[in-house]
């Protein structure tokens, strides 16, 4: 178990850094890690953008919520989430049950910057931002207001490295407050 804090979810969109800040975060705390978007795609045999193909996003978005709900149910857990997870409402109620929501927040242009970067990505994601910058600046306008909904607490991650993002985190973690 994890000094005291065993469950947690980092959220953010595309970019911010949620799975590398994740991985040293759950390494630091002693807790187990999943990043929500490769289970999904472990246990489908799947990638990402395959289930987008074949089921739509609203047949995404059903697998998405149903594996968070079980996720969950883990009593140590440090979670990242996908980039879209806050969308539905039934997500955002459970996970605003979880004691510290991370918002991993980047200016779009860098956050672009990191997915033109991640040639995995293209491979394995649907591509949502195939309208560049501008496409990615829309998405983020419109689930920030999600993001601040939920989360506990907001990191900047635009010029952090992810250990830089995981001490911020700690530091959160460690005065155990919530963010006005």
């Amino acid at each position: 178990r994890g000094r005291g804090v065993t469950r947690l979810a980092l959220i953010g969109p595309r970019g911010s850094g949620k799975s590398a800040t994740g991985r040293h975060l759950a390494q630091r705390l002693e807790c187990p890690f999943v990043d929500a978007d490769e289970e999904l795609q472990r246990r489908t045999g799947r990638t990402i953008a395959a289930i987008f193909a074949d089921e739509g996003e609203a047949g995404f978005r059903d697998r998405e919520a149903a594996l968070l709900a079980e996720l969950l149910e883990r009593p140590a857990l440090v979670l990242s989430t996908g980039g879209g997870v806050v969308l539905r409402e039934t997500n955002r109620e459970r996970l605003a049950t979880l004691p510290f929501v991370i918002w991993l927040y980047a200016e779009p242009a860098t956050l672009w910057h990191r997915i033109q970067a991640d040639a995995h990505r293209g491979v394995t994601r649907p591509n949502l931002a195939g309208g560049g910058l501008a496409e990615v600046e829309k998405i983020v306008a419109a689930r920030e207001p999600l993001y601040a909904a939920v989360a506990t607490h907001r990191i900047e991650t635009t010029h952090r490295r992810p250990d830089e993002v995981m001490a911020a985190a700690l530091a959160l973690l460690a005065s155990g407050e919530r963010e006005p």
